[in-house]
């Protein structure tokens, strides 16, 4: 590991109840890159991106984030967490709730975010008036506002059709290019193959690639 590594875990072991879902696992990540964690339904993938968000801490081990605890983090333009069902507001516009981080910080929201994820027409629909896959890309672009240092995305291709896909897909690339760290849970094809890192999981361990 290097002085250079954004997300770092160390010997992380994490258990419900006296069930292990992850093991001994280890890896770093550095800035401006798409690192995928692959693998089938239950293998570890969303525990892996909650305990990276610091939404929980590991049983046994260290996550850090630019070398403080995961678990201190929780500020957008540091670490944004999207999960697979989108938190959104309902009574807020897709604008409203994709620019909410922004608007908390007193910050102006970038200009064509909501173009590239298409969502420019929904601009001012309640969230509650449209579909899952509208509400998912909203909460993409809610997730990426602030350009933050990392962005934990789970599963963002669902309920997308190919149209969409290649958006999203688009919107991530871009989000590297800004020098983010994003990290995909995923078994999507179309996103492995754009993997600049492919971190396998097989029943809760980190497989060599």
């Amino acid at each position: 590991m290097t002085t250079a590594d954004l997300v770092r875990l160390e010997s992380v072991t994490h258990t419900h109840g006296s069930t292990p879902v992850l093991t001994d696992i280890s890896l770093s990540l550095p800035p401006a890159r798409l690192a995928v964690l692959a693998g089938r339904s239950g293998s570890g993938k969303s525990t892996l991106l909650h305990l990276m968000a610091g939404v929980m801490p590991p049983t046994s081990g260290t996550v850090t984030v630019d070398g403080r605890p995961a678990v201190s983090h929780h500020e957008w333009d540091r670490v944004a967490l999207l999960p697979q069902r989108p938190a959104l507001a309902p009574e807020l516009t897709v604008a409203e709730n994709a620019h909410l981080p922004a608007r908390l910080r007193g910050r102006t929201p970038p200009p064509g975010l909501l173009t590239r994820l298409g969502l420019d027409p929904l601009a001012g629909r309640p969230a509650h008036d449209t579909s899952l896959g509208e509400q998912q890309r909203t909460a993409i672009a809610r997730a990426l506002v602030l350009t933050p240092a990392v962005a934990l995305l789970d599963e963002p291709t669902a309920h997308q059709d190919d149209e969409h896909v290649a958006l999203v897909l688009g919107a991530l690339t871009a989000a590297v290019a800004e020098g983010t760290l994003v990290v995909v849970a995923t078994h999507d094809q179309r996103i492995i193959d754009l993997a600049d890192e492919l971190l396998p999981l097989h029943s809760g361990r980190l497989e060599v690639v």
